[in-house]
């Protein structure tokens, strides 16, 4: 790799410093790099822009497509059983307790146990909910901690993306399994659980043997290649990098973090509606007066709309450096869709407004949890916070499960309205965010240049203690 003279290293080439003498070399002045892990990785070298670009390609190359298929296999096999009453709703509220209670465990547990070792990643769904419950916030956490936060984006749209294409992928497959309804004697509905099922158990077993861990003991790149991609992730916040030693008090930062809190609201007030038009849809289609094939069919479009502004809002995203904007643009695109469907329009017009609700919750999903993955800084902290983020913010899919009842068919205006509660959360907390981060940002500038003008100048240990609420950290808006 070509590339100008690496930097002053302090022992990059001995055992992996303690972190007395990390913070003993910061306070003298001298340039440390703990990389953890591999502890005889060189010192990260200075490139072109073209070549850190083919070191990305390589990431993206052996990360997405298998983490992309693995979520896709996880929607794929969501489908509609035509059961009576709230038999339907009972079971998919079932789905998210367990789903939600062990999001946060699976967080913490997966820096102990390697992705590639992690039990939802070999398909072992007997508990559905549980073995589930660790994928999203668990791929997330770990593609936070490969890609600098500005990168982060367009990287959870192409997983996320999985989940929209499957929306696609399930209509089509359900219309062409139909036609084996009767086969050694099973239903329809039989077979697409028993042939997705099985490819989902194929990805699972596929992504144990392809998806790598960390990027310290990423074989598919060499020994500088993975030197830079630590170096710009764990110092892509801060200059003296991030704290990634577990201690009690990440836990307890995350818990008592304001911001952790308020993004909960407005991770509900899109996986609400996430939740509540993905498994209904075909009912609600199938309410304007289509048959059950048909709806099937009719499903495809909404959700290939929605795969393709889920894409444009991640580049567009992460090249403007902003998660709030695509929130609110998401918001909007589900009111409209939303407010359509509430109302008494024509049939044609109805399901012109499904590409809408779709489109604007699949499309602003990847921006929330982003946006505050990309404000929590420490390696723990993030992951507990995420955790809690999607944890206890999935309950409000366990409410989308119950608010579209088939006695409310075709107008479903009781679930329609429930929505449109959950997308007037957002306009209210996203703006709020904004605010706060907006407030804090400014008095961090101020407080900078009192710094500097005192000659008052914090340790390297003290800025990564303090992690996120550090004076050289500005939050994304």
């Amino acid at each position: 790799m070509a590339g100008s003279k690496a930097p002053s290293v302090h022992n990059s080439l001995e055992k992996r410093p303690s972190s007395e003498r990390v913070e003993e070399a910061s306070e003298k002045g001298e340039q440390v790099y703990d990389f953890g892990g591999d502890s005889t990785l060189p010192p990260p070298p200075d490139i072109t822009p073209e070549e850190e670009a083919r070191i990305w390609r390589k990431v993206d190359l052996k990360l997405m497509p298998i983490l992309t298929l693995m979520y896709l296999a996880s929607f794929l096999d969501r489908e509609q059983l035509h059961l009576t009453g709230n038999k339907y709703n009972i079971a998919l509220t079932m789905f998210f307790i367990p789903y939600c209670l062990f999001e946060c465990p699976a967080n913490l547990v997966l820096k102990k146990f390697r992705p590639s070792r992690y039990p939802q990643l070999v398909a072992v769904r007997v508990c559905l909910g549980v073995t589930e419950a660790g994928l999203f916030p668990g791929v997330v956490y770990y593609l936070s901690m490969w890609y600098p936060r500005h990168m982060l984006m367009f990287r959870v749209g192409l997983f996320y993306g999985g989940a929209s294409v499957a929306g696609a992928f399930s209509g089509l497959l359900a219309f062409g399994i139909s036609f084996m309804s009767g086969t050694d004697g099973l239903l329809g509905w039989s077979w697409i659980f028993i042939l997705e099922g099985c490819a989902t158990i194929c990805v699972g077993i596929l992504a144990a043997f392809l998806l790598v861990d960390f990027p310290a003991t990423a074989k598919f790149l060499t020994l500088e290649e993975r030197a830079y991609v630590i170096h710009k992730k764990k110092y892509d916040n801060s200059s003296v990098g991030e704290e990634e030693h577990f201690e009690m008090r990440h836990l307890i930062s995350a818990l008592l973090d304001w911001q952790v809190w308020l993004h909960i609201l407005i991770y509900m007030s899109i996986i609400g509606p996430v939740y509540g038009i993905s498994p209904f849809l075909p009912s609600i289609i199938n309410g304007f007066g289509f048959n059950t094939t048909t709806s099937q069919l009719l499903t495809v479009p909404p959700y290939v709309f929605a795969t393709i502004v889920l894409l444009i809002f991640a580049i567009w995203s992460d090249r403007i450096k902003k998660r709030s904007p695509f929130i609110l643009a998401g918001l909007t695109l589900c009111a409209i869709g939303f407010g359509i469907n509430v109302s008494n329009a024509p049939i044609g017009v109805k399901y012109f407004g499904t590409f809408f609700a779709v489109a604007g919750s699949y499309a602003a999903f990847p921006a929330i949890v982003c946006w505050l993955g990309n404000n929590l800084a420490g390696q723990y902290k993030r992951g507990v916070g995420m955790a809690l983020h999607i944890g206890i913010g999935n309950f409000s899919g366990a409410i989308a499960s119950n608010i579209y009842r088939t006695q409310d068919a075709p107008r479903y205006i009781l679930g329609h309205g429930l929505e449109l509660m959950f997308v007037g959360i957002g306009f209210v907390t996203v703006p709020m965010a904004i605010l706060i981060y907006t407030r804090i940002n400014k008095k961090r500038d101020l407080l900078e240049a009192e710094m500097a003008a005192n000659g008052t100048k914090l340790s390297a240990a003290e800025i990564r203690r303090l992690g996120d609420r550090a004076p050289d950290f500005r939050y994304t808006l």
